[in-house]
């Protein structure tokens, strides 16, 4: 049997905003490469019609209703292992990487099963009509069949990224974008001696790129960081295990599950306007998670960095990591909103060359960038509660930004304004959680700082 490798809390010493630098610009790789991995799709799937696009569109909240659930189980798992790190409890790091795994297997398979049996009367609650709900089925079929390599390797990648490397699992990612990229346009289009088989290939295409992450994901794992145990501690530790697991990922799961619930809510109401302003809605989605990448990354290892030194016991360490974080936060968003005030139409037409989607595009672009700023703090703010392990109060501010604000804000917005309102909502919601966000960060933070983040108004 080989010895367990001692992780050393890496996390814990150094020049705080140069080690989230460092831990960051991995994951903006990693994170890039999955956007771009969905963009891919988008562009080829643009190339088939407008009507395939729709399809695919009201797929995409469903997705990331998985992918939201997959990203509460990693953040679980890398805030309860970035603190035994931070510990030193080498056998509590093992256990708990072992035990997420298996736990998401259990969940992977209840998915797979539920998702199988309610494609058609799920979508039509979305608002696919009956043109669409035969396409939406072909690309549905496939990819939930693909499940285990959606959620396994990025509960295994979270893992990885508790110990402090970021670069792992970032290299993962560029893989899967790779054989994505390859696989989608000889599956889709039928490309020398490869079936046409049109969105069945684009979800084809992904089931086969994802399934190389979860391979090397847990190849890493158990050969590399021995993180992975065989032995059977008994039942009492394992649902111990995933008690701790659960305590920060359940809330966490469905934090993030809010963000597709939301834009499903969305969806419908779009669905009103015609499939060409859902085609275009669901290009903007895409295009806002590529745009908010920075965010996404600095989100994702700001957890094993607060939860590292709340572990160690090393406070104003996580003070300076927030007070950093949300500053640039706030400065990325208004550097974003400026580029796409000028280039959101010219994107757009990248992935489809109907007006319609054009127009649907750049419209939601321009007018919710101006928030995005607003939505780092508020997705950076979750991040930095689930590090100091208080995932209620994130849970609890993304569900008043949905039910509170956005989804109100939305229906009102469309009888009085249309698409315009429904958009604007969207910006209004950002804008008001963020202020909430801040406050509840600066009461959750532990003693040992002053949560000022004008520039010249930090204490030193």
């Amino acid at each position: 049997m080989r010895k367990l490798k001692q992780h050393k809390a890496q996390l814990t010493e150094g020049p705080v905003v140069k080690t989230l630098i460092t831990l960051t610009l991995p994951m903006v790789v990693g994170i890039v490469g999955m956007v771009t991995f969905n963009l891919i799709d988008t562009f080829f799937v643009g190339r088939l019609g407008t009507m395939e696009l729709a399809a695919m569109s009201f797929t995409f909240p469903v997705i990331l209703v998985i992918s939201s659930l997959a990203m509460g189980l990693g953040i679980g798992t890398s805030a309860v292992l970035s603190h035994a790190i931070g510990e030193g409890d080498h056998h509590k790091v093992q256990r708990l990487t072992t035990d997420g795994l298996l736990l998401s297997v259990l969940i992977v398979t209840a998915f797979t099963v539920a998702g199988m049996l309610t494609i058609e009367p799920l979508f039509r609650m979305l608002g696919a009509k009956g043109d669409t709900i035969p396409l939406i089925k072909e690309y549905m079929r496939i990819w939930y069949i693909g499940v285990p390599f959606v959620i396994i390797p990025m509960v295994g990648n979270s893992a990885i990224r508790a110990t402090g490397d970021t670069k792992t699992p970032a290299a993962i990612m560029m893989v899967a974008v790779i054989v994505n990229l390859v696989l989608d346009p000889l599956l889709i289009f039928g490309l020398g001696p490869f079936p046409r088989l049109e969105l069945e290939g684009a979800a084809l295409a992904t089931v086969l790129a994802r399934a190389t992450t979860l391979i090397v994901s847990l190849v890493v794992l158990s050969r590399r960081e021995n993180m992975i145990t065989l032995k059977f501690p008994g039942l009492k530790e394992i649902f111990q295990s995933w008690k701790q697991i659960l305590y920060i990922g359940l809330p966490a799961a469905g934090t993030s599950i809010i963000l597709p619930v939301s834009i499903g809510i969305v969806t419908r109401l779009v669905s009103a306007y015609g499939p060409e302003r859902v085609a275009g809605f669901g290009v903007a989605s895409r295009v806002e998670i590529f745009a908010l990448t920075l965010i996404l990354a600095l989100g994702t290892v700001i957890i094993p960095f607060v939860g590292q030194n709340l572990g160690a016991g090393k406070n104003e360490r996580i003070w300076e990591g927030v007070k950093f974080s949300l500053l640039f936060a706030m400065l990325w968003g208004v550097f974003v909103f400026v580029l796409l005030l000028f280039f959101a139409r010219q994107i757009s037409g990248i992935f489809n060359k109907n007006p319609a989607v054009i127009e649907t595009t750049a419209l939601y672009l321009i007018i919710v960038s101006i928030s995005y700023g607003a939505q780092g703090v508020f997705r950076l703010g979750s991040s930095i509660l689930n590090g100091l392990k208080k995932p209620l109060p994130a849970a609890f501010l993304a569900i008043v930004r949905m039910f509170v604000f956005y989804v109100p804000f939305a229906l009102l917005g469309s009888r009085i304004f249309g698409l315009r309102g429904i958009f604007a909502a969207a910006a209004l919601a950002n804008f008001a959680t963020a202020l909430l966000s801040f406050f509840w960060i600066k009461k959750a933070l532990p003693a040992g700082g002053a949560l000022r983040i004008i520039p010249g108004q930090e204490k030193r």
